[in-house]
């Protein structure tokens, strides 16, 4: 039996890679985005990828370039040298591992955790890092949820970790904005064809897309549809008549009252 996603996360808008404002010295997926989350009342996505010692860390790219000063793939770098990089624009913030972010939150917000694609194509050659997560979730309190764009991670999630909700996270993926997929695996994944398959209880989806017909009919079977990533009141209003939470960041989402 598939598990429930927990109610806080179709109640509390989920913060995209936290509560991040650069101008504020808070970059995304850092320990005071995640703090500034908490204390906002948010729930918290953050994303992970492996580090070459095999730990999940806490950062969204699979290269360093973007977010610190270092350059070069992550999974190069063992977790004790990307615990020493610091965050571009965070106040000596450095990368955070995934065990020291499960420590920081302690169940005083929902956790909704991305795995990151390691095979490149969508394909297979996963488990590495989902292993890895599960294995730092062992004996957490609190409500968390995992979910990839890869279906095969998710599908890996449900044998690893049976009694955690994971979704599949879902795109319109047009072709041109997804160079480093073939033309066929983008057709293949649009359709959503592996929600049963990696028996997923949720997708989030890309707000664009979201009256897709696929997208719709999930929904109206009961699959929680959350959306990714609103960027401002107005769309948020339109998203929420196709799904059940937003996932936001550059301006804040109204709390339920």
């Amino acid at each position: 039996m598939r598990p429930a996603l927990p109610a806080p996360f179709l109640k509390l808008p989920v913060a995209h890679r936290a509560l991040h404002n650069l101008a504020a010295g808070r970059p995304e997926n850092s320990r005071a985005a995640i703090r500034a989350a908490i204390a906002a009342g948010y729930a918290i996505e953050i994303d992970l990828q492996l580090s070459a010692d095999g730990q999940p860390m806490v950062f969204h790219d699979d290269t360093l370039e973007r977010l610190t000063e270092e350059t070069g793939s992550v999974r190069a770098r063992t977790s004790e040298a990307l615990r020493q990089i610091p965050l571009s624009g965070g106040d000596g913030e450095c990368i955070p591992d995934f065990a020291e972010v499960l420590q920081l939150v302690a169940g005083q917000a929902p956790l909704l955790i991305e795995i990151k694609d390691q095979d490149g194509q969508m394909g297979a050659n996963v488990g590495a890092l989902e292993q890895a997560a599960v294995a730092a979730l062992q004996g957490y309190e609190g409500p968390v949820a995992l979910m990839s764009f890869n279906p095969h991670s998710v599908a890996e999630l449900a044998r690893l970790a049976p009694h955690i909700a994971r979704g599949i996270v879902t795109s319109a993926y047009v072709p041109e904005e997804w160079p480093e997929l073939p033309r066929a695996v983008c057709n293949d994944l649009r359709n959503i064809p592996d929600f049963d398959r990696a028996e997923a209880c949720f997708i989030s989806h890309e707000a664009s897309d979201l009256a897709r017909p696929r997208v719709q009919a999930l929904r109206d079977a009961g699959v929680p549809v959350l959306c990714w990533t609103i960027t401002s009141s107005a769309e948020e209003a339109e998203a929420r008549s196709f799904a059940d939470n937003v996932t936001f960041e550059n301006y804040l989402s109204p709390l339920p009252s």
